[in-house]
Parts: C-alpha cells; structure tokens; sequence
C-alpha cells in the first residue's frame, strides 16, 4: 500500500464577534451609528386640501342637505306661485332628488364604519323604528278621540331624533360600561 501523505491539521480561525457581542459599558467605547441620508420629507399639504381629506364625508353632507333645502324652498315657492298648473305636482317632488343624495351619503358613511359603531347605529336605528311606531301608533288612536292631526313629514324627524337619543344612550353606556 502507498502511504498517503496526512493532510495537515486544522488551523483555528480568530473568532468573530457577533455585531451585537458587546454591550454598552462604562469600560467600551461606543459611538452613535453614522446618519444615513434619505430624502427630506414632502412638504405639507395645503391646508385646504387636508382639511377637505379629513371633513370630506361632512362636507358632501352638508353640499347635500344645502341643495335639498334650496331645492325645497324653490319648489315649495314655484308650486304657491302657480297653485292651477298641471306640472306642479312634478315640481313639488323634485326635493326627493337631494333628499336621495343624502341617503346615499348617509349610507356610504355607515358602510365605512368598523363593526362595533356599525353594531351601535344599528341598535339605535331598531330603537328609533320601534319607538317610532309605539309613538305614531298610540298617537292615530289619540287622534281618533279628537287630538289634532298630525302630518306625516313629522315621522322622519320623529326617527332622526330617537335614533340620535338611542346613540347617545348607547355611547353613554359603553363609556362607563353600564
């Protein structure tokens, strides 16, 4: 058999250190890491636009309910003005035009709530339904023993206004947990 020549043995490497070996210490030196360089941050927007960006869904309500209530008192004026006219009655309902834009905000601005305030205006909204019907029932049989006609315009802002007591009761109550 050949011998064969012994490779030669292993020479130990210096150790490395890890770049986190060493902590901070009153005997080590340490220096802060140089700064690297980015780009200055973008200036600030105008003022305009970020409010505009921040109050946006408020802004297109109150765009919409300013051209339901001028809408209202131009048809509510034109239909006074002209009581024999055969187009008046298309005239009187042209404020469901706004008045559909506001409910189509209003319903994209619930669409975009998280689940709890979702689970919130729906409580209060089966508040202010049933509420509403309790009082407008009770109500009709109250008119059939001589109270006053009421009219009908009065049913929504009736809902509007439980359904903003049942919010209020509902944040009061999650506020304080009761």
């Amino acid at each position: 058999m050949s011998e064969q020549n012994p490779l030669p043995p292993p020479q130990a490497e210096a150790p490395v250190n890890p770049l986190f070996t060493h902590a901070a210490s009153p005997f080590e030196r340490t220096e802060a890491p140089a700064p690297l360089a980015f780009e200055s941050p973008p200036a600030a927007p105008p003022i305009f636009i970020s409010a505009y960006t921040t109050y946006r869904t408020q802004i297109h309500f109150g765009l919409a309910i300013l051209a339901y209530l001028m809408v209202l008192v131009g048809s509510v004026t034109i239909v006074q003005a002209n009581p024999t006219a055969g187009w008046k009655y298309f005239v009187a309902v042209l404020p469901v035009i706004p008045a559909a834009l506001v409910l189509w905000l209003f319903v994209r601005a619930i669409a975009r709530l998280d689940e709890a305030q979702k689970r919130m205006h729906m409580q209060a909204l089966g508040f202010a339904l049933g509420g509403t019907a309790l009082f407008t029932f009770g109500y009709g049989f109250l008119e059939g023993v001589g109270f006053p006609y009421l009219s009908w315009t009065l049913v929504t802002p009736l809902i509007t206004l439980l359904w903003g007591l049942g919010l209020g009761i509902l944040a009061f109550r999650q506020r304080f947990r009761l």
